[in-house]
């Protein structure tokens, strides 16, 4: 039995999940997410709790169960509690400026980058004396959020020798000694 997808879903008040055709619509106070569900797994609803359940236990349905479960999860925590991510931009001359919808990000290129964020996203940018810009983005759908931060994070990933780049706050770059300490 998959250990994830066995596990109930408690649905919070002020969220609305419904089941039609194999397609599970999420509504809460921040927003409304669609998932289509396999034919293979049933979802059930009742009393304020959710349950996802597999024909069989075949390797592909237990992939598939435990991956579905997650799926409405986080669609069911997003309208309800929304989720934050914090990009940090570390190196000399870095910074990220917001207008609107649009990013501008300053790292050490001939140009300027920027990247227009989908509505879904809100962003804000911060920059405080002697610490690292910081790009703070927030929303209700944890799969586009974490494309955005991924795409944002290629325009300069950090690099293992002095640590610059753009990366998560709190995150642990393993970093390589110099030339120097080969011998």
């Amino acid at each position: 039995m998959s250990r994830i997808g066995k596990l109930p879903i408690n649905i919070p008040s002020g969220v609305a999940v419904t089941e039609k055709d194999g397609l599970v619509t999420v509504k809460g106070a921040k927003g409304e997410l669609l998932q289509a569900v396999n034919p293979d797994i049933k979802v059930h609803i009742k009393d304020g709790v959710l349950t996802v359940e597999r024909p069989t236990d075949e390797i592909r349905h237990r992939a598939l169960h435990g991956l579905y479960r997650s799926l409405i999860n986080n669609m069911i925590v997003g309208v309800s509690l929304g989720y934050k991510k914090e990009l940090e931009l570390v190196g000399v001359g870095y910074r990220a400026s917001a207008n609107g919808q649009v990013l501008e990000l300053s790292l050490g290129y001939t140009h300027n980058i920027y990247l227009e964020l989908p509505k879904e996203i809100t962003l804000e940018t911060k920059s405080e004396r002697n610490k690292n810009p910081l790009i703070i983005l927030q929303s209700y759908d944890k799969q586009l959020l974490g494309q955005v931060c991924a795409k944002i994070r290629s325009f300069r990933m950090p690099e293992p020798y002095k640590g610059k780049g753009i990366k998560f706050v709190g995150e642990v770059i393993r970093r390589k000694s110099g030339k120097s300490a080969a011998k």
